[in-house]
Order: structure tokens, then C-alpha cells, then sequence
């Protein structure tokens, strides 16, 4: 395997959860030396030049991103970092918090001067108990060392960051749902526009970035953006911290260049499939429609290539799954977690991805019917563009995937049911039925 630069991941292992070890691993350095000596529009430049997207799932530039936020609105500007990690599969950003909390801290500050930003809130999932504990840890050493609080470096630059804890909905996830969880009102996603970086916290404008993204700046302003850019793919510059697990021998978190092959991160950074042979990946989380083994063959992980296979990079959580498994079995297991993170709001779904996971349930119990992998087709055809936030698709954009590739599996478990040939009656179809 070749040398990979290590951007996010380089710390891991070295102690660098403490000041001082941070600092001698060439933490801080540019802060004093190089940031306050540019201007924010030079900043935004510099990370326009990297390359560097965003690596919660959607893959928008970042410094595009900066460049949307008002500088006049007589507002104050705040940066959200979104660490409710609860897209299942996906673990990186525990592990890039708990293990280099300063990095965060450090690529925080250079955003918020980008920004013009006085004030940055970490939204961690709630079950991050040791992450949260870390990074106050971390912000204590930070404030102690003047990095933090008022005239931060003998500048006239003052900057304060506070950790929030979530209460464990997936929801909150999405920007808009997050920020209204921050602000103490029920976790849901609201309409848009206005988007946050015209109207987001507190009727501010608002920048909401993942933790690797951040994490990438300081690695980019110790180097050159160029030399970030050239990591990646002419379309998307840099390394990705990938999160790899099921199947494999050697499940864990990896840090690789963008447009590295699928297959090479399987069997080389993972060890390999074990216990059968490779039948499927979810290569962006649980929510990303599904590649055969013939398809992950040619894959590489950027965002283009997936998304020209009809799937999406998401957060790089490679779920990695051999041909001893159910693809119906597991789809069913994921209509059951996103059926019951549903905020409700909207009709399709929170009625929707509940009958999806009822006439899953009843396929996976022996009870289907011969029409209802159609129904389903039909059923989640209907979920695209009709919702004020993407949970819906992320079980039915994946309907249409999972049925057309692996539709065996799902033919398999429907003969099981001596009555599959009977068509459902159509009372059915109410929600009591099914429970």
C-alpha cells in the first residue's frame, strides 16, 4: 500500500489530546503567524484553492460555502459544527474528536476568522459522552493558552466556542433540525429558503460545517492548497476519513485519498471480505443505495463516480456486506430505524417509511405477497420532492436499488408465505394490521 498523507488522521495515537503534545506536532503555528496577517476574502481564497467539499454527505465546496455567509447584515455570524454522527455506519467523527480535539479547535478559529464569526457551537450527538468530555478538556487548555476568549493571540480578534449536546435524534442531524434543536425548540427541519447562511441560528446568519471539514484547515494553511488539491480528484481535492465496517476483516476508521478504488480500501486498508464473498456495499452510510460486487469492482469513492452509478458518496461509511446475508433482511432493518426517526412533520414520511418497514416486516416474517415488491416501488416513488428534508428518500430512494439488484432475496422470503399468491386486501394497508 502507498503512503497516504495523513490530513485528519496523522495525530492518531500520539497523545495529541493534550496542549502541549498538539503544539509540539506544529499545532497553533499558523495562527499568530499566518492567519491574522491575511484578510478574510484571502482565507476563503486559500480554501476555494484547496479543492476541500464537505464531508457530512452533500459534498458542497467550502469556500463557496463561506463566500454565501452576508458580511453586512448587522448580524452576528455563527459556525455550527454538526457532530450528531447518526447515520448508521458512520463513526469517524468520534473518533477524529476523541482522538485530535485541538485540530477541531484550531481549524474552528481559522473559520471564524474567515467568517468574521465571534462565536462557533459543536452540536455532538448525545450518546458522545467521551467526546464532549474531550473536547472541554481541550477547550480549557485553549482558553488557558490564549487561543480562545478575548484578544485571542494579542490580537483584537476575540472568539468563543461551546459544546452542545443533542438528545439522540437522528433528525438533528440535518442543518436546519439541528439548529433548532440548538436553540432549545423540537428537532425539526425547517423550510427553506432562508438558508442558514442568510437566516440560520437565532435568525443569523449561520455557517454549518461536519467535523472533518473543519479538521482538513489546518493541515491545508500549514501547506498549500495546491498541495491538498492534488490529493484527490480534479473535482475534489484532498483525503477522506472513511469508516469501514461490516464484513470485513479488519473494520475501522481510514484515511485515503478522494477517487481511491473501492476495492483497494476493502482488501487493503480493510483485510478483506470474510465469511463469504463480497455481495454488496453501501459505500456513503446506510441511507446510500446499494453497488453489487461487479459494480464495487469499478468503483472509486468521489463523488462523481457513485453518483453515476446511482448511489452517493455520503459520509464515506463503507458497510461492506458477503453473500451470506438477506439484502431484504437488511433493508428491513433499516426501514425500522428510519420509520422510527421520522419527525413527523411531513405526511409521506412519517406515514410512508412506516408502511415501508411494515410490508418489509411481513416479506421478512414469512407473511408477503407476490405484489409487494411493486407496491413498494410504487409506494417510495412517491417520496422525492414532497418533504421539507430528505429522510423519506433516504429508505425509498434505495427501494428502487435494493429490489432491482437483489431481487432474489426478496422472491425468496415471499415463497416462504404458503398464501403469497393471494393478492393483500386493501384494509390491509392501515398501520394496526401490520403491529
Amino acid at each position: 500500500m502507498a503512503e497516504v498523507v495523513k490530513v485528519c488522521t496523522g495525530n492518531f495515537g500520539k497523545g495529541a489530546q493534550d496542549i502541549e503534545v498538539y503544539k509540539k506536532l506544529g499545532g497553533y503555528a499558523n495562527i499568530s503567524d499566518r492567519l491574522f496577517n491575511m484578510s478574510q476574502f484571502e482565507v476563503i481564497d486559500y480554501v476555494q484553492r484547496s479543492g476541500l467539499r464537505g464531508r457530512g454527505g452533500a459534498g458542497f465546496p467550502t469556500g463557496m460555502k463561506w463566500s454565501f455567509v452576508p458580511r453586512n447584515s448587522g448580524k452576528p455570524v455563527y459556525i455550527v459544527v454538526n457532530a450528531d454522527e447518526g447515520e448508521g455506519g458512520t463513526f469517524k467523527d468520534h473518533f477524529l474528536m476523541m482522538e485530535d480535539p485541538h485540530r477541531l479547535i484550531e481549524g474552528l478559529i481559522i473559520a471564524a476568522w474567515a467568517l468574521g464569526s465571534r462565536a462557533a457551537y459543536i452540536y455532538c450527538r448525545g450518546e458522545f459522552l467521551p467526546c464532549i468530555e474531550s473536547l472541554n478538556k481541550a477547550l480549557n487548555q485553549a482558553y488557558a493558552a490564549g487561543y480562545l476568549g478575548e484578544n485571542i493571540c494579542g490580537t483584537k480578534f476575540s472568539f468563543d466556542i461551546f459544546v452542545h449536546r443533542g438528545a439522540g435524534a437522528y433528525i438533528c442531524g440535518e442543518e436546519t433540525a439541528l439548529i433548532n434543536s440548538l436553540e432549545g425548540q423540537k428537532g425539526q427541519p425547517r423550510l427553506k429558503p432562508p438558508f442558514p447562511a442568510v437566516s440560520g441560528a437565532w435568525k443569523s446568519p449561520t455557517c454549518v460545517n461536519n467535523v472533518e471539514t473543519i479538521m482538513a484547515l489546518p493541515w491545508i494553511f500549514q501547506h498549500e492548497p495546491e498541495e491538498y488539491a492534488k490529493m484527490g480528484t480534479p473535482r475534489a481535492g484532498g483525503t477522506k476519513v472513511f469508516c469501514i465496517s461490516g464484513d470485513v476483516k479488519n473494520p475501522g476508521v481510514y484515511e485515503a485519498p478522494l477517487g481511491t478504488p473501492m476495492m483497494t480500501m476493502i482488501n487493503e486498508y480493510a483485510g478483506g471480505v470474510v465469511g463469504g464473498n463480497l455481495k454488496a456495499v453501501l459505500p456513503g452510510g446506510s441511507s446510500c443505495a446499494p453497488l453489487n460486487a461487479g459494480e464495487c469492482a469499478v468503483a472509486t469513492m468521489d463523488y462523481e463516480c457513485l453518483a453515476s452509478m446511482k448511489t452517493m458518496f455520503g459520509s464515506g461509511a463503507m458497510i461492506v456486506i458477503n453473500d451470506t446475508h438477506n439484502m431484504a433482511e437488511l433493508l428491513n432493518v433499516l426501514g425500522n430505524f428510519y420509520s422510527h426517526e421520522s419527525c413527523g412533520q411531513c405526511t409521506p414520511c412519517r406515514e410512508g417509511t412506516g408502511l415501508l418497514h411494515r410490508i418489509l416486516n411481513q416479506i421478512v416474517e414469512g407473511k408477503g405477497h407476490d405484489g409487494d415488491v411493486e407496491l413498494m416501488q410504487s409506494l417510495s416513488g412517491g417520496f422525492g420532492g414532497v418533504t421539507i428534508c430528505p429522510l423519506s428518500i433516504s429508505l425509498g430512494g434505495p427501494v428502487s436499488s435494493y429490489t432491482a439488484k437483489f431481487r432474489a432475496d426478496f422472491d425468496e422470503l415471499i415463497a416462504k408465505n404458503p398464501e403469497h399468491a393471494k393478492p393483500r386486501v386493501q384494509e390491509n394497508y392501515r398501520p394496526g394490521i401490520f403491529w
